[in-house]
């Protein structure tokens, strides 16, 4: 299996988010695809129970897991305006859980502002039908095991620092403004 890059370009023009500041992200992304696929060969080489195979294939959770979570952040984008839509299926369950649009939203930029590197992850419970705003500090621990994810942002410093600086808070609110609702809706569909 050989995985292929995704190409994000229609991103450009993004408001809040720089040209610079994309491509260098798309390379990052780029970088992780590349990874995931030597790491499918080297892997193919070694012999199960290995020092060498065991500590390739805890490598490769962390390469695969930042290859998809870049891909769902990307696609949870739009350059257009996307409203929120409180009739839309998932947003009557935003406001089931939290009460609110505007409750989901404090919730989930608190979890993106805290402090460290990582992702604020909008997950739904198949089992139990709940949605949780989490926190995933590295690519491979952290994530809700049957959980759905349904909006992903990057909050690590590649993703904000060329435009933002140290102003983490102005980056995550361009975030929100450029989540590309109905692509949230289809996954939890």
């Amino acid at each position: 299996m050989t995985y292929e890059t995704k190409k994000f370009e229609h991103l450009l023009g993004l408001t809040g988010f720089s040209e610079v500041m994309l491509k260098n992200h798309f390379a990052l992304y780029e970088g992780y695809i590349k990874n995931v696929n030597k790491l499918l060969e080297y892997l193919d080489t070694k012999e199960p129970g290995t020092v060498e195979y065991s500590e390739l294939q805890r490598r490769f959770g962390w390469e695969f897991d930042g290859m998809r979570l870049h891909e769902l952040y990307f696609e949870n984008l739009i350059k257009e305006t996307s409203e929120f839509n409180p009739e839309s299926n998932i947003g009557q369950l935003i406001n089931k859980v939290y009460g609110s649009f505007e409750n989901w939203k404090k919730n989930f930029v608190a979890i993106g502002a805290m402090r460290g590197i990582g992702w604020a992850v909008l997950y739904y419970d198949t089992s139990s039908k709940e949605l949780f705003n989490i926190w995933v500090g590295e690519h491979d621990g952290g994530h809700l095991a049957g959980c759905v994810p349904l909006l992903v942002m990057d909050v690590w410093e590649h993703a904000y620092m060329t435009d933002y600086g140290i102003k983490r808070a102005d980056y995550i609110e361009a975030f929100v403004k450029s989540i590309n609702w109905e692509v949230v809706e289809k996954r939890w569909l």
